[in-house]
């Protein structure tokens, strides 16, 4: 049987368009300026409302670290509060960890463990909460959902924002942005580009998670994000594992509901696999198996994706763990950082 080629769900496939016309200034772009400008004056103006205290910021009684965007899409935000979880509880302190909980049914605040279900939580916080083993709770409204986890948890003394840049109505004390290796794209806001907001807004320090090694970008507290695979492991039995390179020579199906989909399969790549591709939409939830009818050999996923399979009896289905490594010396700005601020 000839294995089918490379395959796209149709969303992504439109998903991976658009980003690609975001690298550049072409037509699409240009013809999509007064949208972007009209996107602007919204985003700016509810900026100025929040700063000038128009409408309400909450400040919490421990110190906020946000990691987050400004572009649309994955850049590593979720190995990034990981690590930042497990370095922060290195030098003696002790995290939380707040979510949205994206695509998950939230209709209150709530704490997440590791037996949660991707499906009431979402699949990030639940990874987060798997890998961490810091406590955590989700909520589309983070300074409820940090107030009932500092309820929960009154020994927790710093607070991990995943995501929720944007989510101005919570005080932060620290803002690290995450980038791929996109960077801003054509520096255009959004629907023109991939911009949630300007470029040049306020942070503490960037964060670029590039693959393909290029020069850092000449930004001022600027490092360098090393996502590192770690041995695979079966979805069927996790005790077994086996390296990303044993896989050489099988006939392999990867596949990546993730914001960018392309960044696993050419990690993938430079371990010597030339895998059949995959790409599903972002939080795709697997209420069906896309696997099914594939002739593959092995089937390589991310951990995210890997949260939302458990229900699916395919031995074939790999988990490709990844792990950040953070640069010892943006350890250190954050911890001054929330050493040095003022709380509630």
């Amino acid at each position: 049987m000839t294995p089918p080629a490379d395959r796209r769900a149709p969303r992504t496939g439109l998903a991976l368009r658009v980003q690609r016309e975001w690298q550049r200034r072409g037509l699409f772009a240009y013809s999509l300026l007064p949208a972007a400008w009209l996107f602007g004056a919204i985003a700016a103006a509810r900026r100025c409302a929040f700063r000038h205290g128009w409408l309400t910021r909450h400040r919490l009684p421990v110190p906020v670290v946000v990691v987050g965007n400004v572009t649309v899409g994955g850049t590593g935000k979720t190995p990034t509060v990981v690590a930042l979880s497990k370095a922060l509880a290195a030098a003696g302190h002790r995290p939380g960890v707040v979510s949205r909980g994206y695509g998950a049914r939230i209709d209150r605040p709530r704490l997440v463990d590791a037996t949660a279900d991707a499906r009431d939580v979402g699949d990030e916080p639940l990874l987060i909460a798997r890998l961490s083993g810091v406590p955590l709770a989700v909520s589309p409204d983070r300074v409820a959902a940090a107030r009932l986890l500092l309820d929960a948890h009154p020994d927790v003394d710093v607070l991990i924002c995943d995501d929720g840049l944007q989510h101005y109505r919570l005080e932060r004390d620290v803002e690290l942005v995450v980038f791929d290796h996109r960077l801003g794209g054509n520096g255009l806001l959004l629907p023109a580009g991939p911009l949630r907001e300007p470029l040049g807004r306020h942070r503490d320090a960037s964060l670029i998670n590039d693959p393909f090694g290029a020069a850092l970008p000449d930004w001022p507290d600027t490092f360098r994000l090393t996502l590192q695979d770690g041995a695979a492991w079966n979805l069927s039995d996790p005790s077994r594992r086996r390296p990303v390179p044993d896989f050489i020579g099988q006939d392999v199906l990867a596949a990546a509901g993730i914001g960018a989909p392309e960044r696993f399969f050419a990690t993938l790549r430079t371990r010597g696999l030339q895998p059949r591709t995959l790409a599903l939409p972002d939080h795709y939830p697997f209420d069906d198996d896309p696997f099914g009818a594939d002739p593959a050999e092995a089937i390589l996923i991310t951990e995210k994706d890997a949260v939302k399979c458990a229900g699916m009896r395919d031995a074939r289905l790999w988990a490709v763990p990844v792990e950040a490594r953070l640069d010892a010396r943006l350890i250190a700005l954050v911890v001054e950082k929330i050493r040095g601020c003022t709380v509630a």
